[in-house]
């Protein structure tokens, strides 16, 4: 008996695109930290912009890291075959200062930094280097010298981002005219007016910060950006959620020049001020971390009318692990993966059958496997490369060796610091 020729098997349909507005460059830039923080000076922690020239941008771009002489001491490192960083001093090798082509701007990230107090916190336009802690000496992204902001933005995928993919996506201004709102004001779509932002060093408590999602100048839904879980927050939930309203609808609803953005806020204790950290692109490439960016697009609006039907599609988890302050994610620009589903049970009820509905205010449950995830750490994915952890593990020469002598230079400038502090005060 021949064989029965099979009928062809039907072709699956290609996974729907996620349905965002168009992403116009106008967009990324009105969410560029020059951009806006000259709207809401009164209500951002304290910083200064820098702006970037060439010669620093090729700086920050190019290949190995070579640091400014700081004293008499000259820190060098150097981006070999192998992927490694290896370490070398005025003794040893003389290096060009890099400095010399953007002396002005390295006085000035200088002075900026005497003036805030001793210690900053780097950021270029959308990224900050938290993917880059790994390098510095405190484990953090505070700032002492211009030396440990240059080691920090050259380490860091989130800055490399900003310099290199900060226009990815987009669409040309005119596609995108009829669907979105035009700016108030004519934007240099083409060229990016890189900016150095050095904020004021603060302890900032990480469960008091949150990031905040509006479509269509509404308020939707809101979470904690720490993925931790805090229990202190949840008796304080309703008591947030207002003021964060409050703080939307006094400063942004009406100011910011998009229907679609992404706000980060810090509301520290005695919790009466809210500051605005950040403000992030409507796009997949900001962390929509404890919702995913399908269940957000379908989300009712807290007046209870609905945009659109449901999709037919599952709801996509994306990765709890990064973060685009991104920008960036940041980063304060972020990248994001696909991951699993958020179980139904754990949002929070945001309204009632016949009342009008509130804003989503999602936390971490006690129950939250994000809560216990000791073995994916933040930004594991931008950390260090295998040949550097394989260096690590090396004799002389490797990682932990250069690791060793940085941290005896970092050691002695402090120590040359308190001296000079203590012959200051005599």
């Amino acid at each position: 008996m021949p064989l029965m020729e099979s009928e062809p098997a039907e072709k699956a349909d290609p996974p729907k695109r996620l349905p965002f507005p168009p992403l116009t460059r106008s967009h990324i830039l009105h969410c560029s930290y020059h951009y806006w923080h000259p709207l809401y000076r009164s209500i951002t922690p304290k910083a200064r912009l820098i702006p970037l020239n060439d010669a620093f941008l090729s700086y920050l771009r190019s290949d190995g890291i070579v640091l400014p002489p700081e004293g008499n001491n000259r820190a060098t490192l150097a981006d070999d075959d192998s992927g490694v960083y290896s370490f070398s001093d005025s003794d040893t090798e003389e290096q060009p200062d890099p400095s010399v082509e953007w002396s002005e701007i390295h006085t000035q990230i200088k002075e900026t930094i005497a003036e805030l107090g001793g210690r900053v916190v780097p950021k270029l336009n959308w990224s900050a280097p938290k993917d880059a802690t790994w390098i510095s000496a405190t484990n953090d992204m505070q700032c002492r010298t211009a030396n440990d902001i240059y080691l920090l933005l050259k380490s860091s995928d989130f800055v490399t981002h900003d310099l290199q993919h900060a226009f990815d996506d987009c669409e040309p201004e005119e596609e995108a005219a009829t669907t979105t709102e035009p700016s108030s004001e004519t934007l240099d779509t083409q060229n990016i007016p890189y900016h150095l932002v050095l904020r004021k060093y603060f302890n900032l408590n990480p469960s008091l910060e949150f990031r905040c999602f509006v479509r269509n100048r509404i308020l939707l839904c809101m979470c904690q950006r720490d993925l931790n879980h805090f229990d202190f927050l949840f008796p304080m939930r309703d008591s947030l959620r207002a003021r964060i309203q409050s703080f939307f609808d006094e400063k942004l609803k009406d100011t910011f020049p998009d229907p679609n953005f992404v706000f980060d806020v810090y509301i520290p204790p005695p919790h009466e001020r809210v500051w605005l950290v950040d403000i992030n692109p409507w796009a997949i490439r900001t962390d929509p971390l404890l919702f995913s960016w399908m269940e957000i697009l379908n989300m009712k609006d807290p007046t209870g009318v609905k945009e659109e039907g449901p999709l037919e599609e599952d709801v996509v988890r994306l990765s709890l692990n990064n973060n685009n302050e991104g920008p960036h994610s940041h980063p304060d620009s972020s990248e994001s993966s696909t991951g699993g589903k958020k179980e139904e049970e754990k949002k929070e009820p945001s309204s009632n059958e016949t009342g009008p509905s509130l804003p989503e205010f999602r936390l971490v449950e006690r129950d939250d496997p994000e809560a216990y995830a000791f073995t994916t750490p933040q930004f594991s994915a931008h950390k260090l490369p295998k040949e550097v952890v394989d260096a690590s593990r090396a004799g002389p020469g490797g990682m932990k060796d250069f690791m060793g002598k940085w941290q005896d230079i970092l050691e002695k400038r402090f120590q040359e610091e308190k001296e000079e502090g203590s012959s200051d005060e005599e």
